[in-house]
């Protein structure tokens, strides 16, 4: 489940999904992991404080705005570059890319924090 919220959450921007429902889908798969193998079981798999996936999350989406402050855009705004590889490949780099995993972040530690605290009750 988590391996599929990953592609949900960067094949977001052109297709349904993305930050929003891939965080939702990996806090599913810890709500299931807690109903399994109980609430402390799933404090251990998650490895870090819900609070820290929040704050990191609110700090990676606002520094996305960074980028277009720093070409003279309004904040927020996409900025786009291309990152050539080996022959004709490229790959597309997009400052939306990281608004999504910072809303993918915020997504998973709030909706963990809500999960964990009404299962330890």
């Amino acid at each position: 489940m988590l391996l599929f919220s990953i592609i949900v959450l960067f094949r977001g921007h052109n297709v349904p999904g993305g930050g929003f429902a891939g965080g939702l889908m990996a806090a599913s798969a810890l709500a299931l992991h807690a109903i399994a193998f109980g609430v402390a079981s799933a404090r251990r798999a998650l490895r870090v404080e819900p609070h820290y996936l929040i704050g990191s999350g609110l700090l990676v989406a606002a520094a996305s705005g960074v980028f277009s402050l720093l070409r003279g855009k309004p904040f927020m705004t996409g900025q786009w570059s291309r990152l050539a590889l080996a022959g004709s490949w490229e790959i597309h780099l997009g400052s939306p890319v990281l608004f999504d995993v910072g809303v993918y972040l915020v997504v998973v530690g709030v909706t963990s924090l809500i999960i964990l605290s009404l299962a330890e009750e």
